[in-house]
C-alpha cells in the first residue's frame, strides 16, 4: 500500500559528503561480530575487483546509480570491458547484482580462469527503474537487479571469474559466490506436483496440479521436484501442509502471486524452493506477493529464494508464532516482509534482503498491535526507498543483531516510529529492544523535510513515544549524516521519552552523533565516537518552543561532547567546529577511497587505527592512489605513514606523491614524488613533513613504485596539525 511521507518544512541542508565503502563484504557474523545473517555465500564488491571498466561513486545523492550501489560504488562496463573477481571461497555458483540503462537488455560473457563459458548471464532493465509518484519525495529508483548462474564446475579460493560486456552497458555492483549442494530427493510419502500433472519444463500451466497436490497431501508434504513450474493464479486454502522443493537453485516456481488468502488454520511449512515473479512496477492495490494475507498460526518459511515480486510476505490476519528464516528476498518493488498487525510471537531471523523498494523488514501495527515479535540476525542491503528495518507501533518488540547497509532515500537503517499511515493504529508500548545491531552507511536525506534522517531513528511521528526504548550495543559506521535521531516526523512536536542508549561505537558521521529534534529525554551511556563530521550534538526541537530534549550523561561517553551552536542552520557534512585537540590524528576513522584494492585489503584499513591491518592497491598497476576525506579543510603539517610492524614485512621503499584538495575535485601537488623507507627495525614507519601554508580537506597519496611488492601499501595514514 502507499505509505506517503508528510512534507515537513525544516531548514535546508547542503549536499551530502561522499563516504568510503568497504570493498570486500562478507555479509556474515564473522565480518560484523554477531550482527547479520549466517549466509551460504560471500559477497565481493566490484570496485575491489580487477577491471578494464570505470569505477563510479561513491555518491549519496538520491536518484543516482552509485547511491543505490552496495558501498555506494560500482564498476561500469561498456562493450568489450570486463570485471574479474577473485573467488573468496569454494563455489560453483554466482549471483550478480548489476544495472543496465533503462529499456535495455543483453548479456554478459562469463570467464572462469580465463576460459569462456558456453552460457552467458542475461541482464535486463525489465524489473528496474520504478516510479512511485504518489509517494512524496520519491524519485525514479530501483536501478539494480540480480541474476544468478550455476557455473558447472567447482572453484577454489583464488580462482578467477570474469564478466565481460558483449554490447550492452552494464554496471556491476557485487558478486555473491556460493557452493550449492546437490538437489534434495523426494521425501517418503510425499505427493509430487508432477504426479498431479505439473509441467517441470515451465511451458504448461501447473496451477491446478499444485492445488490438487495440496488437497491430496493434507497433513503431509507436497514435493516440488527440480524444474520450472508456471502458475497463472494464486493458491488459497493452504493449511496443515508442507510445500517442499529440492533447493532454491533447483525447484523454481514462476508466479507473481503465490499464496493469497485472508486466513488459514495454520501449520503451513514452506521450504527450499524459489519463487520468481514478473512484477515490473509497484501497484499497491495488487496482491503481487509471495504470501499475501495469512499462513495461520505455527507456520514457517525457510530456505526460500524470493525475487521480482512487489512484497515478499505481506502478512495480515493470524500469523502467530510464525518463523521466517534462512531465506533470500531480492528485488521487490515494495517491502521485503511486513507484519501488518495482529502478529504475536513472530520470529524473522537469519534472512538476506537486497534491493527493496520500501522497508526491507517492517512491523506495522494496524488494527491491533504486533506483540512479542522480533527481527533477529538478518542482513539487509540497499533498500532504495525507505528504512532497512522499521517498527511502526507494537508492544514488546525486539530488533536484535541485524546488519543493515546502504539505505538510500526516505529512511534510516533502523526506525522505531509511531507513524501510523492509517487507523486504527496501535502505538509503541511495553519495551522496545534494539540490541546488537550494526548500521553501515545508513540514513539518508529526506527531500520532504529538507534535512537528513539518522542511522537509527526514534520518531514520534503521529503520537508521543511513551514505550521504554532500550538501544544497546550498537555499531554505526560511516553514517552520511547522524548516528541517532530523535524526531517528531509529522512536524507536530510530540515527545520522545523513556529512551536509553547504552553501549555504542560510532565510527564516522557526516554531521553529528545525536540529532535531537523533538521534545523529550534520553540517557546515553558508554557511547564512543570517532570521525564526527560537525559536532557531537544537534539539539534543536521542532517546532521552535515546543519543548526541550534532555540528554542525560550516564557515564562512559567520549568523542562527542560538543554541541552545534546555531539552530537556525543545519550542519552540513564535514562542516566541523574548531578542532579542540591539535594533536589529534585527523585521518583516523575518516572515509577513505582508492583507485584499486586487492581482495580484503580495502582503503578503510589504512585509517582504522589498527597498524596490523592494511590497504593494498591493485597489484602490478602503478600508479595507484589512496584518498582520505578529513571532513574539513585543515592546515596539515605532518603525515605518519605505516606498514604492519611485524618483522615478516621486509624493508621496502615506496615512491609517493602527496596531493591535496579542498573540494575533492581539483587536486594540487603538495610534495613531489619521493622515496620513503619502511624498515621493520624502526617500526616500519615514515614521517612526512608538509610545507606550511597548505590547507587541504582531501589528502591523496599517489604510489608509483614499491621495492617490496608490486602495489601501494599502507597500514595507517595519520595526519596532524603539528609539525
Amino acid at each position: 500500500m502507499s505509505r506517503s511521507r508528510s512534507v515537513r518544512r525544516m531548514p535546508a541542508i547542503g549536499a551530502v559528503v561522499a563516504l568510503a565503502a568497504g570493498t570486500l563484504v562478507t555479509l556474515a557474523p564473522a565480518a560484523h561480530a554477531a550482527a547479520g545473517a549466517t549466509l551460504p555465500f560471500t559477497s565481493v564488491e566490484a570496485e575491489s575487483a580487477t577491471t578494464t571498466g570505470s569505477r563510479i561513486g561513491p555518491d549519496y545523492t538520491q536518484g543516482t546509480l552509485a547511491s543505490e550501489a552496495s558501498g555506494r560504488q560500482a564498476v561500469r562496463l561498456t562493450s568489450g570491458q570486463r570485471v574479474e573477481f577473485t573467488v573468496p571461497r569454494a563455489a560453483n555458483a554466482v549471483n550478480l547484482a548489476y544495472s543496465v540503462p533503462d529499456g535495455q537488455s543483453g548479456s554478459l560473457d562469463v570467464y572462469v580462469n580465463g576460459a569462456k563459458l558456453a552460457k552467458t548471464l542475461p541482464v535486463t532493465s525489465k524489473y528496474s527503474y520504478i516510479d512511485t509518484g504518489w509517494i512524496p519525495g520519491a524519485r525514479t529508483h530501483h536501478f539494480f537487479d540480480n541474476a544468478r548462474l550455476l557455473l558447472g564446475q567447482n572453484l577454489q579460493p583464488g580462482d578467477k571469474v570474469a564478466f565481460q560486456s558483449s554490447g550492452t552497458q552494464v554496471t556491476v555492483d557485487v558478486a555473491d559466490f556460493e557452493q550449492v549442494g546437490a538437489a534434495a530427493t523426494q521425501p517418503a510419502g510425499s505427493v509430487s506436483v508432477t504426479s498431479k500433472g505439473a509441467d517441470p519444463s515451465g511451458n504448461g500451466d501447473s496451477t491446478q496440479a499444485f492445488r490438487d497436490a495440496i488437497a491430496a497431501a493434507q497433513g503431509g508434504v507436497v514435493w516440488i521436484p527440480p524444474g520450472d513450474y508456471k502458475l497463472t493464479s494464486s493458491l488459497s486454502g493452504v493449511q496443515n501442509v508442507t510445500l517442499q522443493g529440492a533447493g532454491s537453485w533447483y525447484s523454481v516456481v514462476h508466479t507473481s502471486r503465490f499464496i493469497d488468502q485472508s486466513s488459514s488454520l495454520g501449520n503451513v511449512r514452506i521450504k527450499d524452493f524459489a519463487v520468481m515473479g514478473e512484477v515490473t512496477e509497484r501497484v499497491d492495490s495488487n496482491p503481487d506477493n509471495f504470501v499475501n494475507g495469512s499462513l495461520g498460526p505455527n507456520s514457517s518459511v525457510s530456505g526460500m529464494w524470493i525475487q521480482h515480486l512487489k512484497v515478499g510476505l505481506w502478512l495480515t490476519g493470524n500469523n502467530d508464532n510464525l518463523v521466517i528464516e534462512s531465506s533470500r528476498i531480492l528485488d521487490t518493488t515494495a517491502d521485503g516482509i511486513n507484519l501488518n498487525g495482529t502478529a504475536k510471537g513472530v520470529r524473522v531471523r537469519n534472512n538476506f534482503l537486497r534491493d527493496q523498494g520500501d522497508d526491507a523488514l517492517a512491523m506495522w501495527s494496524l488494527y491491533s498491535p504486533d506483540t512479542d515479535s522480533s527481527f533477529e540476525n538478518n542482513t539487509v542491503s540497499q533498500p532504495n526507498l525507505a528504512n532497512g528495518i522499521a517498527i511502526y507501533g507494537g508492544t514488546d518488540i525486539a530488533v536484535r543483531n541485524n546488519l543493515v547497509s546502504d539505505t538510500n532515500a526516505l529512511g534510516s537503517g533502523i526506525a522505531i516510529s509511531n507513524q501510523k499511515f492509517l487507523d486504527p493504529f496501535s502505538p509503541l508500548a511495553g519495551t522496545i529492544t534494539v540490541d546488537g545491531n550494526t548500521l553501515v552507511r545508513t540514513g539518508a536525506m529526506n527531500p520532504n523535510w529538507n534535512h537528513p534522517m539518522g542511522a537509527l531513528r526514534v520518531d514520534s511521528y503521529d503520537s508521543a513515544v511513551n514505550a521504554t526504548v532500550n538501544i544497546t550495543n550498537t555499531t554505526v559506521t560511516d553514517s552520511p549524516y547522524s548516528a541517532f535521531e530523535f524526531v517528531s516526523g509529522g512536524g507536530q512536536g510530540y515527545p520522545v521519552r523513556n529512551v536509553t542508549v547504552d553501549g555504542a561505537t560510532v565510527r564516522g558521521t557526516g554531521t553529528v552523533v545525536v540529532q535531537a529534534e523533538a521534545q523529550g529525554a534520553a540517557t546515553f551511556r558508554n557511547v564512543t565516537a570517532t570521525g564526527v563530521g560537525a559536532a557531537g550534538i544537534y539539539n534543536c526541537p521542532y517546532p521552535a518552543n515546543s519543548g526541550t530534549f534532555v540528554l542525560t550523561d550516564g557515564g562512559g561517553n567520549s568523542g562527542w561532547s560538543s554541541t552545534w551552536a546555531d539552530c537556525s542552520t543545519w550542519p552540513q557534512p564535514g562542516q566541523g567546529n574548531p578542532d579542540p585537540d591539535p594533536n589529534r590524528n585527523l585521518a583516523k576513522g575518516r572515509p577513505a577511497t582508492a583507485t584499486g584494492s586487492q581482495d580484503v585489503y580495502t582503503p578503510g584499513k589504512a585509517v582504522d587505527g589498527d597498524a596490523n591491518s592494511y590497504w593494498e592497491s591493485t597489484n602490478t598497476a602503478f600508479p595507484q592512489s589512496w584518498t582520505v576525506d578529513l571532513g574539513s579543510s585543515y592546515a596539515v603539517r605532518r603525515l605518519v605513514l605505516k606498514l604492519p610492524p611485524s618483522s615478516a614485512w621486509g624493508a621496502r621503499t615506496q615512491t609517493v606523491t602527496v596531493l591535496g584538495s579542498t573540494d575533492g575535485s581539483a587536486y594540487s601537488t603538495v610534495l613531489g614524488a619521493a622515496g620513503y623507507r619502511f624498515d621493520p627495525a624502526t617500526g616500519n614507519t615514515a614521517t612526512v613533513a608538509l610545507p606550511s601554508g597548505v590547507n587541504l580537506r582531501y589528502l591523496r597519496l599517489s604510489v608509483s613504485a614499491n621495492t617490496g611488492w608490486p602495489a601501494g601499501q599502507f597500514s595507517e595514514v595519520e595526519a596532524y596539525l603539528t609539525s
